[in-house]
């Protein structure tokens, strides 16, 4: 008999475990699958991508929130998260079944929540201030992935909003004996930071400080362990939902002459044009500070990207999806419409060549559930 994955058996057992849940208790099943097409033009072996892939405008996840009332508004809570490659079926990391979240904690409506697990890095709840919502081509792509942190051995707590105002802080511990700030193979080292939110009517706005070590514990590249600085706006005004933000990156454990800070900024909108249509435009722009680059390190330059998409809701679960990108790069930069790794030869077949621009179109449906 064929054995079936651990990640199989678990789901199953959740799901079990939902359909038995008392009243005082629940176990939701929730997720998000994307499927589509993409085409990238002037790839680094001089050649077009024509491509199936999973998770163009979003990831795809499924997962599990658990809830039980403890009494005086105080709930004991839990969230497991999957990530899923729909091209293939497969688990989007292999060595870890629950990704993206798996977290346990306190909910009291009066004191916030506070949960103890992996969990989703703070610069990801940058997607509110991004008009493409940190999708395949968005604030992401400019900087190298480094906004979608994913940290393990975290501390995460959530205030409740007063008059607007909310707060976020994490911890994460790097859970290594070889030193404090060290993480495990595969982990970031110690990390963490705050991010302080405020809504008011039409108007939000968000600042935030975030640390991400590599597992020697050090802020050693710019685009993938560094410090981050960053502030964001928006404003809906009638149909028009305006955004806009701006970050700093800085990495001082970088090895001496290469490239070790960074500034991206962005701005554009959202516009309801008919209840089920949406238009979303936006302009990206790097700039990476002075410096050399090597294999995985980006040299010192700059780079301009405009993406314009649409999206048509079929139903309240169902949308599609289209985006249509094109990145030019200084002469000492090749960055790619895609979030692709820093440096000149990361694993990136997919970037221009230095100096040259690259267009890329994706189309697909999401399906929420």
């Amino acid at each position: 008999m064929k054995r079936q994955s651990p990640l199989i058996l678990t789901a199953a057992a959740l799901t079990f475990a939902a359909c038995q849940a008392k009243a005082q208790s629940s176990v939701t099943l929730y997720g998000r699958l994307d499927m589509g097409f993409d085409y990238l033009s002037n790839t680094r072996g001089g050649g077009a991508d024509y491509r199936m892939q999973s998770a163009n405008w979003g990831a795809s996840y499924f997962g599990f929130r658990g809830k039980e009332d403890l009494g005086g508004h105080t709930h004991a809570i839990f969230n497991l998260e999957a990530g899923i490659d729909m091209a293939s079926g497969e688990q989007a990391d292999s060595a870890r079944y629950f990704n993206r979240i798996a977290t346990v904690g306190i909910s009291d409506d009066d004191w916030g929540t506070l949960t103890l697990g992996r969990t989703l890095g703070l610069s990801n709840y940058q997607w509110d201030f991004d008009p493409f919502q940190q999708e395949l081509t968005s604030s992401q792509s400019l900087s190298r992935g480094r906004l979608g942190p994913v940290t393990s051995n975290t501390v995460s707590y959530i205030s409740p909003s007063y008059r607007g105002l909310s707060m976020q802080a994490q911890y994460a511990f790097g859970n290594a004996s070889s030193g404090f700030n060290n993480g495990l193979s595969g982990d970031y080292g110690r990390s963490g930071g705050v991010q302080i939110n405020y809504a008011s009517g039409p108007f939000r706005a968000m600042g935030m400080y975030e640390e991400l070590r590599d597992s020697n514990g050090r802020f050693s590249n710019v685009f993938v362990s560094s410090r981050e600085w960053f502030g964001g706006l928006s404003l809906r005004t009638g149909k028009m939902l305006w955004q806009g933000a701006a970050l700093h990156l800085s990495a001082p454990d970088t090895p001496a002459g290469l490239a070790s800070s960074a500034n991206e900024y962005w701005f554009g909108g959202k516009y309801t044009l008919s209840p089920a249509l949406e238009i979303d435009a936006a302009v990206f722009h790097v700039d990476v500070g002075s410096g050399a680059g090597d294999a995985t390190h980006d040299a010192g330059g700059h780079a301009t990207m405009f993406t314009l998409g649409t999206l048509y809701q079929l139903s309240k679960r169902t949308v599609l999806y289209t985006t249509l990108a094109h990145v030019r790069n200084g002469a000492h930069s090749n960055f790619s419409v895609n979030a692709n790794n820093p440096g000149s030869d990361n694993s990136n077949s997919t970037n221009p060549a230095f100096g040259a621009s690259q267009t890329g179109a994706y189309c697909g449906v999401i399906h929420y559930f």
